[in-house]
């Protein structure tokens, strides 16, 4: 168990300026200033939680593969054992991670490196109902039943590989809100209407349950505006590392613009003593000067963030239950994807992107994924399906027209 007021690292954050040619040992001399080996004990496993939002690539959206291959290269070359690291990914309602991993890259660099690669949501990954000891703001109501976490998560080391990004829903995203996907099961989507207390909640959990934690932020790309997928992105040049959750958060919240004590999950997780989240109280090691820039970015919503919105906390609150936690909740996935990939990418993140691949780390990404994105097919299995149903439901009304004909006609011979 992480002792949250006296951790190693904690209220300090790591800050370089970073380079494509020098990327891999900056990270290494990144992690190595922001204590990154008092924060994980070398005889436990340490799981990698790399973020893919999207299971296309897309700039800042998703964990970089030199972000990955950074973090895994310095810790073997600081003498973690390889069979003692594994790369983990969870699957959201949205998000292909099988797909998403080839496409951003983190597929190559697990292979290259003989890395395990675990996907949480597999059947062969035990997932434990788990009694926190720390009082939950708003978890143990969310899920009265019990709050289910991977059981492989307990008493091994944690590094969150999130990006500098926008949020729709919590503003900034970052090594906090990494734990979402991992940490909870599939139903986290009812959550998000108090999106803010959980994932303090569930840094509160990580303090239990993990031997070590860390997080490393790539800031070589960043986001702004609807994120986080549809984007805007900058290269900022910029990687970050902190065995504090809460100050890597607060300091990425700074660059971007934002005042982090503003920012709800930043103050409570600061007020409760989980990290330092004011910036007067952190300790810049690095290229301290970078965290004197505000680049202005802003929040924005999506049209299909503003339909949440409406849902989580405006005139359709009454309809959350039924929209979200019954059995019609595919509705929502469905909408989702049909913004993002299949009206969003095609119109304007896809020239977004093209434009992405003439830039220095563009073209380092296409070192990674030289070939053309992969399809998850996801909207040949949508038409078979639709058609299968709309099929289903005409052989159904054939039947039913046929059976109220028949019903007539022995009505009408009865009564003749």
């Amino acid at each position: 168990m992480i002792n949250s007021a006296t951790f190693p690292g904690r209220g300090k954050v790591a800050i370089l300026r970073t380079q494509p040619d020098t990327v891999l040992e900056d990270y290494g001399r990144l992690m190595r200033l922001a204590g990154y080996q008092a924060a994980l004990p070398q005889d436990h496993n340490t799981f990698l939680k790399i973020n893919i939002s999207w299971q296309t690539w897309y700039p800042a959206c998703s964990s970089a593969p030199w972000q990955v291959e950074g973090v895994i290269k310095t810790l073997l070359d600081d003498g973690y054992r390889g069979e003692s690291l594994m790369a983990a990914h969870n699957r959201t309602v949205v998000v292909d991670a099988y797909v998403g991993e080839r496409n951003n890259g983190h597929k190559a660099v697990v292979d290259k490196y003989g890395i395990q690669n675990v996907h949480l949501y597999e059947p062969e990954v035990e997932w434990v109902r788990y009694e926190p000891k720390t009082p939950m703001l708003v978890l143990d109501k969310i899920f009265p039943e019990g709050i289910l976490i991977p059981k492989p998560f307990i008493g091994r080391n944690i590094i969150q590989l999130p990006t500098v990004k926008t949020h729709v829903f919590t503003t900034i995203t970052g090594a906090m809100k990494n734990a979402f996907g991992g940490l909870l099961n599939e139903k986290r989507h009812w959550t998000h209407a108090v999106i803010h207390e959980t994932v303090v909640d569930l840094l509160a959990i990580q303090q239990e349950i993990h031997s070590g934690l860390f997080a490393v932020m790539d800031g070589t790309f960043a986001g702004d505006g609807p994120g986080p997928r549809a984007m805007r992105w900058h290269e900022k040049d910029i990687i970050l590392a902190s065995a504090d959750q809460v100050a890597i958060d607060a300091v990425s919240a700074k660059l971007q613009g934002f005042n982090p004590m503003d920012l709800q999950f930043i103050r409570l997780a600061h007020e409760r003593g989980l990290g330092v989240g004011d910036p007067r109280q952190i300790e810049i090691v690095g290229d301290a000067d970078l965290v004197d820039q505000s680049w202005g970015f802003i929040q924005e919503d999506t049209f299909a963030s503003k339909g949440q919105k409406m849902i989580y906390h405006g005139p359709l609150k009454p309809l959350e239950k039924p929209l979200l936690q019954s059995p019609i909740v595919p509705w929502s996935y469905v909408a989702s994807r049909a913004y993002h990939d299949a009206y969003w990418y095609p119109r304007v993140g896809q020239g977004r992107v093209q434009d992405a691949y003439n830039t220095k780390w563009g073209r380092l990404f296409k070192s990674y994924v030289p070939g053309e994105p992969e399809d998850d097919g996801y909207w040949r299995r949508f038409a078979v399906a639709a058609g299968a149903g709309a099929a289903a439901l005409a052989v159904g009304a054939a039947l039913l027209r046929g059976s109220q004909g028949k019903a007539r006609d022995e009505e009408e011979n009865g009564q003749g």
